[in-house]
Parts: structure tokens; C-alpha cells; sequence
């Protein structure tokens, strides 16, 4: 079999990884294609070296841009090279502007569509990325869950339970096939930080550090926080300028960013980490670390029922004593199904038993072009199901 690996930004390195590993050990041909939406070394490059993924195949240099002008460079520079290599699957990862974009490029192409993540929903329209999981799941024909709760959210829309499989999740596979590299990396003694004697933050969404407003009372929150443990917050230069800007004192040690290792060895030895983003929220679940997530929601709530994390807004008061009352009392490790490292496998499996040059649904049946929204729905989707030919 012939696929097409997509990855675009630095939310995809760790997830596309396994899956490839896993194709190209089981003897199939895997063209990797980056985008080029984030291309800064610190976003790109140092990723690509710690997880040791080898050169892409092909660079898109879709660049920085707003969303529909991002998308667009992708789907132009995409769409050409998708007819000349004739791929027999299209494997997309997470919910960045190249997922969708590559996503409806290979939807129109007559090649068949994966989505590694698929049915994770926040339910919050304001996020650029909710679009992005919803649109792509939409016309994909294989939809890789990482989580039960994914699994339903896949079934509630109406999607074939032929589609669906719980594949568990790769960011997982990564995280522990790289953490005893993590932790021998020396970032702690570089930093001179003691296991256990810190905090991490991070802060990146839109609807928390565009608005000046939202920003300042975010960085009051931090600073009284570290007031009760030290904090470290990987930023860019700009970033850090914003965020001094907001007033954030000398409280929040401000580092630069930190590349794959030296971010989850950060993460493995902190007393608790707050942060905005999703894939920590998954790292610190699987690490066992308490996690304080600065949204009013979040599209995996797997980690709040399964894992340790919390969702505390962005209301300072609120922010500080959750993580009085998680430094007094940490949350028990608990770790999802199928979070086992062994998801990329789940995966090459499901596409390599499809076989080459077959569609997963031919025309007449449900599947990517079903117009019956119940088709599918409530069956129960399986672990490890190959499709139907």
C-alpha cells in the first residue's frame, strides 16, 4: 500500500510518529508530507530531532497566514501533489489548519481518508479547531478514536460503526517511547530545578492571550499561583513580551521554548502543571501529574473523568485555589483504556487489512457521502476492527 502522511504543525509530530513507524514496519510505502504551517526551528525542527522522524518527502511551505488563506496555500500546494503520487490512503492527524485542509483534498480525490483523533469535541464553536475536527471527521472514511467518549461522540453524528475504530491514542505511544530519553536529558539541572519543587505553565489559545483583558487577569492567576509554587513557562520571545506586558512579575520564570524532551521532562517532574492546551492535558494524565487547564471546556473530557486533570476557567480566584487544594492533596494517577503505547499499531493494522486500491465504502453504501444522519449510529464501536472491503 501506498499513504500519504500529513503532518503540519507542532500538535502533529508526536501523533503522526507512531503511525508511521508502525505502516513502514509492516512493509507499506509511507510518503511523509509536511506543510509547513509552523516552520520556526523551535516549532519544527526540534521536534523532527527529538523524535528522530526522518526528512519529509515533500515541504508544502504553507507558511503563517490567516485561517482561510493558511488553508488555502495548503490545499493548492496539496491537491497537485496528491495526483502525481496516487496514494492509497491519506492519513491526517489532530485538528490544525492542515488537517482539514489536506482532509478535503483527499476526500476529492478518490483516495481514502484517515483520521488519527477523530470524534473529539468541545462543543465551542470559537475554536478555529473544533471546525477543523468536525469538518474532517466528516469525510473521512477511517475514524481513529483515541477515547470511549470520542467513540460516541463519532456514533451521536450518525457516523457507519464500519468507520469507527478505538484505536486508543499516539500521543501516548510517543510519550512513552521517549521518556526515559526525557528524563535523562538534563533539563531539570540546567534550569536548576528539583524534582517536585516547580510548576509549568503554558498559554498559547487565541481567547486567552489576544485579549489584553483576558491575558492580564490569566497572568495575575499565574503570579499568585507561584506564589505558593515556583512556576516555569516556556514562551517565545514575543509571547514573553505579551505577557510582561500584561504584568506578569518575576514570580513566573520565563524560559525559552522548549523543545519535544526537555517540555515532557518538565512536565514528568512538576508538581502541577496549568495550561491551555489539549495535548498536555493528555501528557500529564498519562505522566500522573495534576493538571489545572485554563478553559471553560475542554474536547477531552477523558481526562477530567479518567485522568487528572480539572478545568478551572480563567477566573483567577478559582485558578488559585484549585491549585492550593492539588498541591495539598494531588489526584490519584489514573490512566484511560488502550493509553498504551500500542495505538500506531492498532492503526497500521485497521488500514494494512483494507488492502490497496479498494474504497472502504464503495458508492451506494454509508460511509463518507451518507445522507441518513441515524446510518450507523448506536451500534457500538470495537477496538481493533478492520474494515469492511
Amino acid at each position: 500500500m501506498r499513504l500519504i502522511c500529513v503532518a503540519g504543525a507542532r500538535p502533529n509530530y508526536m501523533k503522526v510518529k507512531p503511525v508511521m513507524d508502525a505502516l513502514e514496519e509492516r512493509g507499506a510505502e509511507v510518503i511523509l508530507v509536511h506543510t509547513g504551517q509552523h516552520y520556526d526551528p523551535a516549532m519544527s525542527d526540534v521536534f523532527f530531532t527529538d523524535l528522530r522522524i526522518r526528512r519529509p518527502d515533500h515541504f508544502l511551505g504553507a507558511g503563517s497566514g490567516s485561517h482561510a488563506a493558511q488553508t488555502c496555500r495548503v490545499m493548492t500546494a496539496f491537491e497537485p501533489l496528491v495526483e502525481q503520487v496516487r496514494p492509497d490512503v491519506v492519513v491526517v492527524v489532530g485538528d490544525v489548519n492542515s488537517t482539514m485542509a489536506c482532509a478535503l483534498v483527499a476526500a476529492k480525490s478518490g483516495a481514502r481518508l484517515a483520521h488519527v483523533e477523530a470524534g473529539l469535541r468541545s462543543r465551542d464553536w470559537s475554536m478555529p479547531e473544533e471546525v477543523n475536527r468536525v469538518v474532517t471527521d466528516r469525510v473521512s472514511d477511517y475514524l481513529f478514536a483515541p477515547s470511549a467518549d470520542a467513540v460516541a461522540n463519532l456514533q451521536a453524528e450518525g457516523c457507519p460503526d464500519g468507520q469507527i475504530h478505538l484505536a486508543g491514542n499516539v500521543m501516548v505511544d510517543t510519550l512513552l517511547a521517549n521518556l526515559d530519553r526525557a528524563l535523562a536529558g538534563g533539563i531539570l539541572s540546567r534550569l536548576g530545578l528539583e524534582p517536585g519543587g516547580y510548576g509549568v505553565a503554558t498559554l498559547h489559545r487565541p481567547a486567552n492571550v489576544d485579549d489584553p483583558a483576558v491575558l492580564a487577569t490569566l497572568v495575575r492567576a499565574l503570579d499568585d499561583v507561584a506564589r505558593l509554587c515556583p512556576l516555569v513557562l516556556p514562551a517565545h520571545p514575543r509571547a514573553a513580551t505579551r505577557l510582561r506586558g500584561a504584568g506578569l512579575s518575576g514570580q513566573v520564570r520565563v524560559i525559552p521554548p522548549a523543545g519535544y524532551l526537555d517540555f515532557v521532562a518538565l512536565q514528568a517532574s512538576a508538581r502541577l502543571v496549568l495550561t491551555d492546551s489539549g495535548g498536555v492535558q493528555e501528557e500529564t494524565t498519562v505522566l500522573g501529574v495534576p493538571c489545572l487547564t485554563l478553559r471553560d471546556n475542554t474536547e477531552r473530557p477523558v481526562t477530567l473523568t479518567e485522568g487528572t486533570n480539572q478545568l478551572v476557567g480563567r477566573d483567577p480566584g478559582r485558578i488559585v485555589a484549585a491549585a492550593r487544594q492539588v498541591l495539598a492533596s494531588p489526584p490519584a494517577p489514573r490512566r484511560p483504556a488502550l493509553w498504551d503505547g500500542c495505538a500506531g499499531e492498532r492503526i497500521a493494522a485497521v488500514l494494512l487489512a483494507s488492502g490497496a486500491g479498494k474504497r472502504l465504502f464503495p458508492a451506494g453504501q454509508p460511509g463518507r457521502h451518507a445522507t441518513d444522519p441515524t446510518a450507523g449510529a448506536g451500534q457500538g464501536a470495537v477496538p481493533f476492527s478492520a474494515p469492511s472491503a
